[in-house]
Formats: C-alpha cells, structure tokens, sequence
C-alpha cells in the first residue's frame, strides 16, 4: 500500500485560512506582534509601527498568514522594507526554527521518494500551505544580522535547482558568533531543524 502524507496539520492551516478571523483573535494576533516589533526595534530601525498597522487591518489575507506564523512558532516580526514593492518584510524570528514546522524533508518530491519513516510533511509544501516564501540563503544570512538565531537548531532554505536536481538541499545555522551554510540529502529530516518564511505587508 502506498503510504500517503499526513496533511492533517496542513488541512488545519488552510481551514484557517478560509474563515474571517474574528475581532478579538485579531486584536489579539495585532497586540502581540506590536508589542514584538517595540521590544526588538534592532530589527527595523527607522521602520514606525502605525503604518504597519494600517496595511494588517487593510488585508484580511496579511491577518491570516501572520496568525498561521504565530501559531506554529515563527514568531513573526519586521525585518525590513522592500522599496521595490512598497512593501514590509515580516520574518520568523523565534530564536530557534520554528517549533511547529520541524522534522520535515525538504519538498514534496522528497517525500515521495523516501522509501520508509517517510516525515509527516514537506518543508517547502508546508510554506505554500502557509502562506509564505522559505528564506534563500541571502535571506537567511540578512535575518540573522538582526540577532542570533538557529544556535540549537537548523533551519532549510531555499536550494539551487542543480543542487536540488542532484539530490541535495541546503540548511543554516548559527554557531561560534557565524553564519554556517550546509547541505543534506532532501530526504533527511530532523527534529531539531524546521524552516523560516517570509511574508510581505
């Protein structure tokens, strides 16, 4: 019999991304990432926090992606300002990735090729069940300029497709006050390594 993938959390994630969040699960999403963005303002210098406000409440969309990075463990805040777009870049910046989204291989054709203990779940399938964009590595390397982050865990990001066509697939951490980027087979999975996202408002 042909194992299939658990996509119980998934259905879960895109449940929610089907309904109106109510008022108080808003404001309650909105206080926390306020008061987040205040305590770390290293983050995003010269970034105020009222126009950032203005766009959540603007798009039901921007509430709804943020509440799935809130609820498993992303801990979202603002890591920049992308001219290009117009737009603020919020970010995972728990300090270790993201509880809720570990022991994961790397994508969906991973996952199908794994032959036994397959993962319950894909890393880069579980993004687009969230709503956002892995890190690539300059991404990843940019975040962890805001702090330390990964010094326990690991985290995917986004691989070359020769790299990835070859089998492989790429992950970060931090140790000894430095970035380290490293490779993997795409079928490995850990429980201390998950994924970090992007979203943008």
């Amino acid at each position: 019999m042909k194992a299939k993938k658990d996509t119980t959390e998934s259905a879960e994630i895109v449940e929610r991304m089907e309904f109106v969040i109510d008022k108080l699960e808003r404001d309650e999403l909105i206080t926390i990432l306020r008061k987040r963005f205040m305590e770390n303002s290293q983050r995003h210098k010269d970034i105020a926090w009222s126009e950032i406000e203005i766009r959540l409440n603007q798009n039901e969309d921007n509430i709804r992606v943020l509440s799935n990075m809130e609820i498993t463990g992303g801990e979202p805040d603002v890591i920049g300002y992308d001219k290009e777009s117009d737009k603020y870049i919020f970010c995972d910046c728990s300090k270790e990735s993201p509880s809720g989204r570990r022991s994961l291989c790397y994508d969906a054709q991973a996952w199908e090729s794994r032959k036994k203990n397959k993962p319950r779940n894909d890393a880069i399938t579980m993004a687009e069940f969230l709503g956002i964009k892995m890190l690539s590595e300059d991404e990843y390397r940019q975040l962890q300029k805001t702090g330390d982050y990964d010094y326990k865990s690991s985290s995917w990001i986004l691989t070359p497709k020769g790299i990835r066509e070859l089998g492989g697939s790429l992950f970060g951490d931090k140790r000894y006050d430095t970035v380290f980027i490293y490779h993997n087979g795409a079928e490995s999975y850990y429980a201390s390594r998950g994924f970090r996202g992007i979203y943008l408002v």
